[in-house]
């Protein structure tokens, strides 16, 4: 979730690829809900288009599910949303019935005590928590838990001006870049 700008109007998103290009997307009304934006979004898939057909996703601190229904448009085969905020999580249902979805799942939760359950591995995980709230150290060790497909691709997301967390062993960076108040890199195991 960025602070990037978009072009859908206040209280909206737009999906800007794939089968719901152009759709736009209700946001919940909280203003700690801070979409990635376009332009980061973009760039992202670009990263992801040769694995997202088929994909299993995990979108934890899902928010606003910008992540997870951009995947969803664009051929992902599976996507999990988590978050902990009843009026978000009720918010992607409601989007997800909008949009005819069935290949989704809102988990109206805790994404740590998520990531305590009894794991199903993924093969793309979008990590953008608040910033500043979360280690994002600690929860890149819970996700070797069992909640990563071999070859698994990790988006994390932070403010511009911090430091990428320690990784787990074996992980490396792909991608690193910034836009704006954001920095955003596509991890992935080795």
């Amino acid at each position: 979730m960025s602070r990037g700008k978009t072009s859908a109007r206040p209280g909206q998103i737009r999906i800007i690829g794939g089968r719901w290009r152009r759709h736009r997307i209700a946001l919940p009304d909280d203003d700690r809900i801070r979409p990635t934006g376009d332009r980061v979004r973009e760039t992202l898939f670009n990263w992801l288009m040769p694995i997202i057909e088929g994909a299993r996703c995990l979108d934890l601190f899902a928010g606003s599910g910008a992540l997870g229904l951009e995947g969803l448009s664009r051929g992902a085969g599976q996507t999990v949303f988590v978050e902990l905020d009843p009026a978000a999580a009720n918010r992607l249902d409601v989007t997800l019935e909008q949009l005819q979805c069935r290949d989704a799942t809102v988990v109206n939760g805790d994404a740590r005590r998520f990531l305590g359950t009894a794991p199903t591995p993924f093969d793309i995980v979008w990590l953008d928590p608040p910033f500043g709230e979360f280690d994002l150290a600690n929860l890149c060790t819970l996700l070797e838990r069992g909640w990563l497909a071999p070859r698994a691709r990790i988006y994390l997301e932070l403010s511009r001006h911090k430091d990428l967390p320690e990784l787990p062993s074996g992980w490396v960076i792909d991608r690193d870049k910034t836009a704006g108040q954001v920095r955003f890199a596509l991890a992935r195991r080795a």
